[in-house]
């Protein structure tokens, strides 16, 4: 029997297509944090004192949340032209185990806050993220809890 060198070049071709993958696709048990977040209320906890935000009305803030890193951008809606402007912003790499998760805020506008490690519990229950911690900074003298709650942006 003679087989030609199409014929092998076929048959080789044949068989590369019909091979199962090397290796079965990752199957992630983690929470679905990747995406686009906005901010719409954050509440701080702080010498027994609390002080909600409603981040509906005069600012914006959204974090944007990848496989490997986060980053926040927070700004007035007043286009930075009055006594309220603000603007602010920051990122870095995370982790994610089970609902721990870790930022490592290594960009920072506020710059005091950069090289920090900031420990939260998050939940996610439909298309609302709340992210809850405690931020503490003791060479600024921040020690507080944070409560963040998010809700997803759809494409």
């Amino acid at each position: 029997m003679k087989i030609t060198f199409g014929g092998l070049f076929l048959l080789a071709a044949f068989m590369a297509c019909t091979g199962q993958p090397d290796t079965p696709p990752a199957v992630s048990s983690q929470l679905p944090l990747t995406g686009t977040w906005k901010l719409f209320r954050g509440t701080l906890i702080e010498k027994g004192d609390t002080a909600v935000t409603e981040y509906t009305k005069n600012t914006s803030f959204i974090k944007i949340i990848n496989a490997t890193h986060f980053a926040f951008l927070h700004h007035d809606l007043n286009g930075g032209k009055d006594s309220l402007a603000v603007f602010s912003s920051g990122g870095g790499r995370y982790t994610l185990v089970d609902s721990a998760y870790t930022e490592r805020l290594e960009y920072c506008s506020a710059r005091e806050w950069e090289g920090n490690d900031f420990h939260f519990t998050v939940t996610i229950r439909n298309d609302t993220l709340v992210q809850r911690g405690v931020e503490k900074i003791e060479s600024a003298g921040i020690n507080r809890i944070n409560v963040e709650e998010y809700v997803r942006i759809k494409d």
